[in-house]
């Protein structure tokens, strides 16, 4: 909203100073900022007011060391998250951009599920929280509405180069018939196009229309089909990988702010034309403007890492690990980079993958032995650490290390061809 008033206050009254809200760098900066300060001084109010109204964690016997410590300890803190990323969002982001409008509905939408969660499982004493189902249900329909606006809205566009000797392929239309021309007299324009970038392919890019090729001419109009369903499994799966991380103090938290700093280079350089030219990337317009998005959700992350580092003071509930992971998921379909996912959420994917294993394999030796083994010594696998008596505090630190590792080798892919 603050862009909208110094924007008009300078080109209406030039007034001295309000040309530096037309500067990304500079809101990002400010949204940073914000976001922590609302995150440590909000915070500390809703830790109290929390722990007044007793809305205290419920802890499972796991017979995990210091379990017992933590019962009582506040929960539903993603709320403390959720403002400080909403909060500066609208007040230093064009909110009128397509990008803009789409994240904060998946922070919104992901975060509203969680409460909902959280307030059943603490007002009326249901253990079990919301039913799966009703999860699922409100991911599937987040990932329709994620993956309809990016396929069909005429303001999320790509920009292609047009060569002489080459038209454009049948799934690309074009939107715009205004060009870009670079000093190389390359001549660029926007574009619909259901496309994404792979990692260590030679042209960096995937379209999902190929997929379905080889149905026959006119199969490439059916892609939006096979593109929603993609970004429905990726919004369920990370939303779920993170719900799954959260078991330990700081450790969700963390790794969350770590995977937000490489998506936040990803949108800036994707939404530059100067980076995406240097780089030899797809140029996203408007892309840019998500920047300032990913730095209060980072801000956010780290000021909460203030109260829920170990020992904690505040659980962020499902109300904070669904909205965290719905947001990394649509961050990373949005700047089109949700194949790496693999990567650069290399932590969510382990944690998920150690409960799918686990399982399984307790159903399948159940029915081979009769008994049930386990791989792990407890799943997820921060558990089985636990269990081979690693502190916590260890644990989510190495396991922010690892992150680290993940997401630098994510950000190496856009060279490594």
């Amino acid at each position: 909203m603050l862009y909208y008033l110094f924007n008009y206050l300078k080109t209406e009254f030039n007034y001295t100073g309000t040309g530096m809200w037309q500067y990304i760098t500079f809101r990002v900066t400010m949204a940073l900022l914000l976001s922590l300060v609302i995150s440590l001084l909000l915070g500390k109010r809703i830790v109290k007011y929390l722990q007044r109204k007793q809305i205290g964690e419920t802890i499972r016997d796991l017979g995990l060391a210091g379990e017992q410590t933590k019962k009582g300890t506040p929960t539903m803190g993603g709320l403390i998250i959720l403002a400080a990323i909403i909060i500066p969002t609208l007040l230093f982001a064009r909110v009128m951009n397509v990008y803009i409008l789409l994240i904060l509905l998946s922070t919104i939408w992901l975060g509203l599920i969680g409460f909902i969660d959280d307030y059943i499982k603490v007002f009326k004493k249901n253990k079990e929280g919301l039913a799966g189902r009703f999860k699922i249900l409100g991911q599937v329909g987040l990932g329709l509405i994620v993956g309809a606006t990016l396929y069909f809205n005429e303001n999320v566009v790509m920009s292609r180069e047009i060569m002489t000797d080459k038209k454009l392929a049948p799934y690309e239309r074009v939107i715009s018939s205004t060009e870009r021309v670079t000093e190389d007299g390359q001549r660029f324009v926007d574009v619909k196009t259901p496309i994404t970038t792979i990692p260590f392919v030679k042209n960096h890019e995937f379209n999902y229309a190929k997929l379905i090729s080889w149905m026959g001419p006119g199969a490439e109009k059916y892609t939006f089909v096979l593109y929603i369903l993609v970004v429905i499994l990726i919004i369920t799966a990370v939303s779920n990988g993170a719900n799954l991380t959260d078991g330990l103090d700081g450790l969700a938290t963390g790794v969350s702010a770590v995977i937000g700093i490489g998506l936040g280079i990803f949108a800036y350089v994707s939404g530059n034309i100067q980076f995406a030219e240097y780089l030899n990337i797809m140029y996203i317009p408007n892309l840019g403007e998500l920047s300032i998005f990913i730095a209060a959700f980072v801000g956010a992350c780290v000021g909460f890492l203030w109260y829920n580092a170990y020992p904690a003071q505040v659980f962020m509930g499902d109300t904070g690990s669904l909205a965290l992971g719905g947001i990394i998921a649509s961050l990373a379909i949005i700047v089109r980079k949700e194949l790496l996912l693999p990567i650069i959420c290399g932590v969510f994917f382990v944690e998920s993958l150690s409960v799918m294993i686990q399982v399984a394999y307790f159903k399948y030796t159940k029915r081979k032995y009769g008994e049930g083994r386990r791989v792990f010594l407890m799943s997820p696998l921060h558990h089985h650490y636990q269990k081979l008596g690693y502190h916590e505090s260890k644990i989510a630190v190495r396991f922010w290390i690892v992150t680290v590792m993940c997401v630098v080798f994510g950000i190496a892919t856009l060279k490594m061809r």
